[in-house]
């Protein structure tokens, strides 16, 4: 039986490398659909968690997570060996920057490396992690060809981004479509049908580097506009005209205006990366991307920016930040999820303790720092605690936080994120 009757029948077998934020999402759903599933990490303790049906990812459901493994349709493992019998493989793996704002795709081609030694004719491979426009084709493709098969007769390759928001109630996995893009017309049909027949929406493109510049340009458009409306703070800030008035205003136009809203520097995977690999490609290209850099800078700037504003209010009160008890509200890079992922928080632990200042954070959804742990100390949420802080920063807000303990109990608040709008206190400083 060839791969197209396998996916139309349901009986193909897949496989997903990489169980983080979008690969244990992704194999939950191809397993609620009906398809077996083997998920893939090196991580022990994913794959023993995987098995025993405990979810350690905000947007996966432990319950549906248990149905699926104790029905015995998705199991996890950290032995490639098994891409023997897969006949599809979609890799979800992380693809950090260098510190020279270089991409780093060497967890790409560390999986491939594996898939190659396992690979079989009617195979189908997928890259799902966000990349610079060409990675399908000139690294995967040339690996993969190396075992003698051939894309579009013997195995089929294609890319279709990853399109996960972390928290978000009414977008999942399976509502939100998925851009496909192949190497060959066969490779992006077969790849469409495996969306499809999970129940998703696929979108064919004519090629894998649209497919790619898709991702890009969605992030790319995001890091733009929050780094002009921080730029707007900015300049807000120096006239003493209130930005978030000015947004919520702009905001009743019902065309031609999006509105963005500024904040203490950019979080998660997507948005503080994902556009340099696109200016990074470009650049290959000769291409000058001066908006992408410019964003970067300004957003990259942002934790500096929070830090200055603070030690101003607090000289105001003729206090200096070095010495003082700095509070941390919210630590994740977003509201109600428990990822720290490129955080801000980290910049600014790491700017005000450089200042001299005591760092405490405290996060109703975070249970430990990942990093700068020994800079910040974490703090109880109570009245007792918080009127021993000379000042805290919201860097992210939640919802269900009682602020009122904030607001009535420390000396002085910098409301980076506007969480704090009801409250009329002289305490309250805002971007």
């Amino acid at each position: 039986m060839g791969l197209r009757e396998k996916l139309s029948e349901k009986k193909a077998v897949q496989s997903v490398i990489g169980l983080g934020y979008v690969g244990l999402p992704l194999a939950v759903e191809f397993s609620k659909a009906g398809l077996k599933t083997v998920g893939i990490d090196i991580d022990s303790r994913k794959v023993k968690e995987v098995n025993a049906g405990r979810s350690y990812i905000g947007d996966v459901d432990g319950v549906e997570l248990s149905e699926v493994v104790g029905s015995g349709i998705l199991r996890a493992t950290d032995d490639f060996s098994i891409l023997t019998d897969a006949d599809t493989i979609n890799i979800a793996v992380p693809t950090p920057l260098r510190k020279t704002k270089d991409p780093d795709i060497s967890y790409i081609v560390a999986a491939l490396k594996e898939i190659r030694k396992y690979l079989h004719k009617g195979q189908l491979i997928i890259l799902e992690s966000t990349t610079y426009p060409g990675t399908t084709e000139e690294v995967m493709l040339p690996l993969l060809e190396e075992t003698g098969l051939k894309v579009g007769k013997d195995f089929y390759l294609a890319f279709s981004p990853e399109r996960v928001d972390p928290g978000n109630e009414h977008f999942s996995t399976k509502n939100i479509p998925k851009v496909v893009g192949g190497v060959t017309p066969a490779c992006t049909e077969l790849a469409a049908m495996l969306y499809s027949a999970a129940g998703m929406n696929p979108v064919p493109v004519s090629s894998t580097r649209v497919a790619e510049t898709v991702k890009l340009l969605e992030n790319t458009f995001r890091s733009v506009n929050i780094g002009l409306v921080n730029e707007i703070a900015m300049m807000c800030n120096r006239m003493g005209i209130n930005v978030w008035e000015v947004i919520d205003a702009a905001a009743t136009k019902p065309f031609g205006f999006m509105p963005f809203y500024p904040g203490p520097g950019l979080g998660g995977h997507c948005i503080p990366i994902d556009p340099f690999y696109l200016s990074w490609k470009a650049k290959q290209s000769g291409f000058d991307a001066r908006f992408i850099e410019l964003a970067g800078v300004i957003n990259g700037d942002m934790p500096g920016y929070v830090v200055v504003r603070v030690s101003e209010a607090l000289n105001e009160r003729k206090k200096c930040l070095n010495g003082s008890k700095i509070l941390l509200m919210g630590v994740s890079y977003k509201k109600d999820i428990d990822d720290t992922r490129e955080s801000p928080a980290y910049d600014i632990i790491r700017l005000i303790s450089k200042m001299g200042a005591e760092v405490y954070w405290n996060d109703p959804f975070v249970e430990k720092l990942e990093e700068e742990s020994d800079l910040a100390n974490y703090l109880e949420y109570d009245a007792k605690s918080l009127a021993g802080m000379d000042c805290a920063i919201v860097v992210t807000g939640h919802t269900g936080v009682d602020y009122s303990v904030l607001v009535e109990n420390c000396p002085m608040i910098f409301d980076a994120r506007n969480v704090l709008k009801e409250f009329d206190s002289d305490s309250i400083v805002t971007m």
